[in-house]
């Protein structure tokens, strides 16, 4: 069972996606803000992260940032989904190391769950 790790402080989206996910047999960690989500990266190892970048305590790009810089948790793939449109952030999320952008208003549950088969390569 593959692992996912979803950093959004959106509690209703956390929780829907996070259903949608596990009913579709994956494990799901939650984390609220960007502090403990990068915790949990590091000691949990899973298998993709959803990353959101407007978090308290610590942005997504920060995350991102100190993901990619981490041994342990470098060559994990990140999927950015937030709601700046803006082609700096996208641009930003990709050269920090973001495997895909998704802006959250464009895409269904559905959509999400195929964006991450891609990654995962199922």
């Amino acid at each position: 069972m593959k692992t996912i790790l979803f950093i959004e402080d959106e509690a209703a989206l956390q929780k829907t996606l996070g259903e949608f996910l596990a009913r579709e047999g994956y494990e799901m960690i939650s984390a609220l803000d960007g502090e403990i989500g990068f915790k949990l990266a590091k000691t949990k190892n899973p298998d993709l992260i959803l990353l959101d970048l407007i978090l308290p305590k610590k942005n997504g790009f920060e995350v991102l940032k100190e993901l990619k810089e981490n041994t342990k948790t470098s060559d994990i793939p990140v999927i950015v989904m937030t709601n700046l449109e803006a082609m700096e952030s996208v641009d930003k999320a990709l050269e920090l190391g973001a495997t895909t952008y998704l802006v959250k208003a464009n895409y269904s549950l559905e959509e999400v769950l195929e964006k991450i088969k891609k990654v995962l390569g199922e």
